[in-house]
């Protein structure tokens, strides 16, 4: 297959630019989740022997390398953006389609396992079968997601600030209990930091792997540069910008949680942040923070369902996969319905078949793949490629590819042989389609307008 891409003319309309700056930041810090480190802080500290607060800082610095790579990629590709659309247009359309496939596989995991930890979730308030909360949560997701941009907009702003509420009410807790019980000496305060007990360099990379899962979907703000005002400067913005807040929010939050309980042994691991939080506040806290988990895997699910819709759209439009249905926009909304509907559907079917633990390596799978595609995109785009050339432009990426390969390898046995076998299919696939990738894809016009 050449590696030279054809443009198809736009013959459909596109999609409504309707999101400044803040709009962008809401909707990542909703699909990252402010209190992402709430749920997976158990199995973070048990696997870091402690230290979740050195690991959070490691994953942020790695994460950033990959966010201003991914920010530098919208601005040189001001589209529907993604790690199928850079790979595609600045490497291969070959390679990009496999990228593209497995990044459909992370924002497909991703309300899968929201759906699961919610269901679970909501069972200690009313115990009813898994499987109504299950096929509830995707319509919610669904028909959240159906109503346009502008009210998903609102909404995310809404449970961002509500979320930051549960967060301040909870290190407020956490101030008053240290200030009455506080650790001995100079040791205690940084023990979190370090422990020479339990420190090595193995532990603290397991536990900074599972960090990642902090920031995973800071991405997702790359799928809407087609409804960003100034994409090719709020993208960038907006990606590095929620990947600092994420860490310092993390950061602070693990923090408070080790010094309120410095060991590693939880009544439930799954769920240890909510007794350290009834440690530090009572029972109404140990509630509140439980309630509120549940309230931000339901916007993180439902955020990453319309990236999942949005990402779908993208590779329709170029006709990777069949263009009559995924390309398909509706005509109020302007939103791809038929994507946001069977996403739907597959969230439902994953809810029954995956685990939450194999979802998040499954989802890590995924998302490592396409954050070493971007990477090296950054590389060759900005250096290889590049008129003048500098340093900085060779190192940030060659770090951000670096750090996604060795977390990627090191995910479980279980991950790789699902993942592999989920991208042998979408290899065959595309091979179908493109007559063993010799016909090139017809990729849609890039959109360079900045006018809603």
């Amino acid at each position: 297959m050449a590696n030279k891409l054809s443009t198809a003319p736009a013959a459909t309309p596109g999609l409504k630019r309707a999101l400044g700056l803040s709009g962008l930041i809401f909707y990542g810090i909703v699909l990252v989740q402010p209190t992402a480190p709430m749920s997976l802080y158990g199995v973070a500290a048990v696997a870091g022997q402690g230290h979740v607060v050195t690991a959070v800082l490691i994953g942020m610095v790695a994460m950033l390398f990959t966010a201003m790579s991914y920010g530098r990629m919208a601005n040189a590709y001001p589209s529907a953006g993604s790690a199928y659309a850079y790979v595609s247009r600045e490497i291969h359309p070959a390679l990009g389609y496999f990228v593209g496939w497995s990044v459909v596989f992370d924002y497909v995991m991703n309300p899968i396992i929201c759906v699961v930890w919610c269901g679970m979730a909501a069972r200690n308030f009313v115990p009813i079968p898994f499987w109504i909360y299950a096929v509830a949560f995707a319509v919610l997701f669904t028909v959240m997601n159906l109503r346009g941009i502008e009210a998903s907009s609102r909404t995310n702003t809404i449970i961002a600030i509500g979320l930051g509420i549960i967060i301040v009410l909870f290190l407020a807790a956490a101030v008053r209990y240290l200030w009455l019980q506080p650790p001995g000496g100079l040791a205690g305060w940084t023990r979190p930091f370090y422990d020479p007990q339990t420190f090595s360099f193995s532990t603290v990379s397991s536990g900074a792997a599972l960090a990642v899962l902090t920031y995973i979907g800071f991405d997702g703000i790359s799928t809407l540069s087609e409804e960003a005002h100034n994409p090719r400067r709020n993208i960038l913005l907006a990606t590095v910008l929620v990947c600092v807040i994420t860490g310092m929010l993390a950061a602070i939050q693990v923090y408070a949680a080790q010094l309120i309980w410095p060991g590693t042994h939880f009544p439930d691991v799954d769920t240890a942040f909510c007794f350290i939080a009834g440690k530090a506040g009572g029972n109404w806290l140990f509630v509140t923070i439980n309630f509120a988990l549940l309230v931000a895997n339901i916007a993180s699910g439902a955020s990453a369902h319309l990236g999942a819709g949005r990402l779908l759209y993208s590779m329709g439009r170029d006709n990777a996969i069949p263009r009559k249905f995924f390309a398909a926009l509706n005509p109020r909304t302007r939103i791809p319905s038929n994507n946001i509907i069977l996403v739907g559907i597959l969230t439902v079917i994953g809810a029954f078949t995956v685990n939450y633990s194999l979802g998040c390596d499954l989802l890590n799978f995924g998302a490592l793949i396409a954050f070493m595609g971007v990477n090296a995109c950054a590389l060759l785009h900005y250096f290889v490629r590049a008129d003048r050339k500098s340093i900085w432009n060779l190192l940030s990426p060659v770090c951000g590819f670096a750090v996604c390969a060795y977390l990627w390898w090191n995910l479980g046995r279980p991950a790789h042989i699902v993942g592999s076998l989920w991208l042998a299919t979408g290899i065959l696939y595309g091979a179908w389609r493109t007559s063993f990738f010799r016909k090139p894809i017809q990729f849609a016009a890039i959109d360079t307008s900045e006018s809603s």
